[in-house]
């Protein structure tokens, strides 16, 4: 295998919404560039990118997944993402050890929901963006509509170097509007024959020329001078004032494909190496060992390298995918994990081509490599030499938003569970489990059904543990309207030393999410300091058991300010009990309530069906918060219960045939209706009281 210095390296992820055609794109890359011998198809099952067997069953990609290929003397790595919101954060994590984003979009349906959260992760990461404007051949695709949409929504930079030629089903090849010349395609999208501009496209693309002339000369203060003297730019100013522009951010070149038809794909390949910056202008983010920003040289030889994805396959453990930042990093040889402080050894070093491990002596700076066994390693680790005074930022994932309970179907699969979901967590951060102390159940937490229903898939082809998921119980809380003061006196004599405690306390409600406080207003030692702190607790132990339905009193405040002891029989379990029983007496004059959890929801959609969404929302005791149009689509945004959302997958699918999205995430929590917690209260009160019995 060859190997690449960082200046012939291009390191892109495919990025974009669900449906645009990522992997179908990253498959005809693949093929025009002879890195693979045919032409891979996600609805054939034989995309490069797309090998899990539930990927192929979904026609979806769930995982990030790199693969290669050369073009011009320059290694491009592509990284195929996942375009749905349940799996953005591996989108996210690939995006980390990216040049550049491909941002993939779809010709019908322009700007939608998950291109806004990717455009945004990028600008976070300041990576330069490039815009495929993919499935042109559609019915309905159209240039137009589509930058008008990505306009709109990202601004005027998004500009195209590219025209299509032909319209729909008749699109046959493309303008070039640096070189002005027009790419035509055979049959085969592989034969490509340079022309002259048609005549009837020659109006269109001096106008759409000059626009991008104008926005480069923008970007850079001697070209804008140029540009006022002899009111354009050369060729040659163009394209480095757009590699310039490109890089900063300042413009966002669009181009144009139909990556099923194979159309458009050499000239894509001609950008990224053309716009896209090789890694030696980027340096990974890093930090010191507090946590503040640091820097340091990509080019130095010491190897240092980045893990950014894990792989728990069942033959060969873990596969560790990372990026060198600097040095070279061999085969056969030693590194250090600056995070767990573990001497790791290097086995075989390969680069991954899908689910295809090539093997290579080794591996440069700016490149992707992967190595297996590595014993001590995790998503988002530095690898880097045993006095390094940083490490790279730390990856932030995105906290779970639904729970199932999850029990094995078979008794023996009981031990299994928890060393195979240990294993899927280490690939999938996003995935968690615990078990709840109060039910004992098993809880796996994802970032939505299916999520959790792959988590699950997984489970039983991988590890051969099948298992049955329920739905979730909701996290409600329970909380005070009203403030009270009441007693707790704790007082049992058995013979010899008794148990006294007694104490006097007042509750009042706190504003939302600032939990509990505890307030000593006790004077001139009618309680002694000692027995405080025991008090406190017990009033803890109960609010944690709540008092309406068993689930945890949040949102008050506890004052204690009176009480009394005895000089023998009182000690801190006494005052425990008397913290315990005054939680109690308290709670029966407080009004106390239910709480529930709501989430923030943006459902994105084609226009025609929002009247419909809105109706089904609002059904699920939804508050509309706004809506927005998106070219040929809407974005609705809204807070919702939890409780509403556990179903709700399913049902948008139904009612927009799949071509509807949604991205939720808890907001806050706010009081349930009366219907609602008296529910509430009768399931609790029917699945047996789990409160305290005051003994």
């Amino acid at each position: 295998m060859k190997v690449y210095d960082a200046p012939h390296i291009r390191n892109v992820a495919l990025v974009g919404h669900s449906g645009a055609g990522k992997t179908q794109l990253a498959s005809a890359m693949l093929f025009d560039a002879d890195a693979v011998s045919r032409l891979g198809h996600v609805d054939e099952g034989t995309a490069v990118t797309d090998f899990d067997e539930e990927e192929i069953a979904r026609r979806h990609t769930l995982s990030a997944s790199p693969a290669y290929a050369e073009w011009q003397k320059t290694k491009i790595n592509l990284i195929d993402t996942p375009g749905m919101a349940n799996f953005f954060s591996d989108t996210c994590s690939a995006m980390r050890v990216a040049d550049a984003a491909v941002v993939v979009v779809d010709a019908v349906h322009g700007a939608e929901v998950i291109t806004e959260r990717v455009w945004d992760e990028a600008a976070a990461l300041g990576l330069p963006c490039v815009v495929v404007l993919n499935r042109l051949d559609r019915a309905r695709g159209s240039l137009q509509r589509s930058l008008e949409s990505l306009q709109s929504a990202f601004g005027r930079t998004v500009v195209p170097i590219q025209l299509p030629i032909g319209v729909e089903a008749e699109l046959r090849g493309v303008v070039d509007l640096v070189a002005m010349k027009a790419i035509t395609f055979g049959d085969d999208g592989r034969t490509v024959s340079i022309e002259e501009v048609p005549d009837e496209l020659a109006g269109e693309a001096g106008a759409a020329r000059e626009a991008l002339i104008e926005l480069v000369a923008e970007a850079d203060d001697r070209l804008m001078e140029q540009f006022f003297e002899a009111s354009t730019l050369s060729q040659g100013e163009l394209l480095v004032g757009l590699q310039t522009a490109t890089a900063a951010r300042q413009v966002f070149p669009l181009v144009c494909t139909s990556a099923t038809a194979n159309l458009g794909i050499q000239p894509l390949l001609d950008a990224i190496v053309s716009y896209v910056p090789s890694p030696v202008s980027r340096a990974l983010p890093a930090v010191n060992s507090t946590g503040e920003a640091a820097s340091y040289d990509p080019g130095d030889t010491v190897p240092t390298a980045l893990v950014w994805k894990t792989i728990a396959d069942p033959f060969a453990g873990r596969v560790t995918l990372f990026r060198v930042a600097s040095g070279v990093l061999k085969a056969d040889s030693a590194i250090h994990n600056v995070n767990t402080d573990v001497h790791e050894r290097i086995g075989a070093v390969t680069l991954m081509q899908g689910k295809t491990q090539e093997s290579i002596g080794e591996i440069r700076a700016g490149d992707l490599g992967a190595v297996t066994k590595l014993k001590d390693t995790r998503t988002g680790d530095t690898l880097a030499s045993r006095d390094s005074a940083w490490r790279f930022a730390p990856f932030r994932f995105t906290d779970p938003v639904l729970s199932y309970a999850i029990e094995p179907k078979s008794h023996g699969d009981e031990e299994k569970i928890s060393t195979a979901l240990h294993r899927l967590a280490e690939e999938d951060p996003t995935i968690r489990y615990t078990r709840d102390p109060q039910t004992g159940q098993l809880l796996m937490s994802g970032q939505g059904q299916r999520h959790i229903e792959v988590t699950v898939a997984k489970l039983r082809r991988r590890f051969g543990v099948e298992v049955t998921l329920k739905l979730p119980n909701i996290p409600y809380r329970e909380t005070i309207k009203a403030a009270a003061e009441a007693h707790g006196r704790h007082k049992k004599q058995t013979g010899g030393h008794g148990q006294f405690g007694d104490c006097k306390i007042r509750v009042t409600p706190l504003e939302r999410g600032e939990d509990f406080q505890f307030i000593d207003e006790i004077f001139g030692g009618s309680i002694p300091r000692g027995f405080i702190p025991a008090i406190e607790k017990g009033i803890q132990e109960a609010s944690k058991r709540g008092y309406l339905a068993g689930y945890p009193m949040v949102d008050f405040s506890v004052t204690l300010y009176d009480g009394s002891f005895h000089p023998v029989d009182s000690n801190e379990m006494s005052f425990r009990m008397a913290g315990r029983l005054a939680f109690r007496d308290a709670m029966s004059r407080a009004k106390p309530t239910i709480l529930e959890p709501v989430m923030t929801v943006e459902v994105y959609a084609p226009s025609d069906f929002a009247g419909d969404l809105m109706g089904d929302l609002n059904g699920r005791r939804g508050r509309i918060g706004g809506m927005e149009t998106r070219g040929a689509s809407t974005a609705i945004k809204a807070h919702v219960p939890m409780a509403e959302m556990l179903t709700y997958e399913q049902q948008l699918t139904s009612a927009t045939g799949g071509r509807g999205s949604y991205h939720m995430e808890f907001s806050h929590y706010e009081e349930a209706p009366a219907h609602v917690r008296n529910q509430v209260v009768a399931d609790a009160k029917g699945e047996g009281d789990t409160r305290d019995d005051d003994s």
